[in-house]
């Protein structure tokens, strides 16, 4: 008959976990790099101040089913990665000129 070995368990937990934490005492941290933003607050606080809200905007993205002309999309697909970006960047730029004749 075989017998299975049990894990000894500790008040401090496993000796997996013994081992686990015994590993990474050993670790050594990795160095603080000087520069940052302690040494440029100024330049980076006129950074901060001279973005605009537009600068962080990304309109929601919903899920559609969109039914385009086959050569349309093999177009937009001949050109690589990134095709559907590509469609609503074009939608959006159409977009963007009708509301500029229309005035809204």
């Amino acid at each position: 008959m075989q017998t299975k070995q049990k894990q000894r368990v500790t008040e401090t937990g496993s000796s997996r976990t013994k081992r686990r934490r015994a590993a990474q005492r050993g670790r050594r941290r990795k160095p603080v790099k000087a520069g940052g933003l302690r040494e440029q607050p100024k330049q980076v606080a006129v950074a901060f101040h001279a973005m605009k809200i537009s600068d962080f905007y990304r309109p929601l993205k919903k899920p559609v089913t969109l039914r385009l002309d086959a050569d349309v999309l093999a177009w937009f697909k001949k050109q690589g990665r990134g095709y559907q970006t590509r469609i609503n960047r074009t939608l959006r730029r159409v977009m963007m000129e009708a509301r500029k004749g229309s005035g809204e």
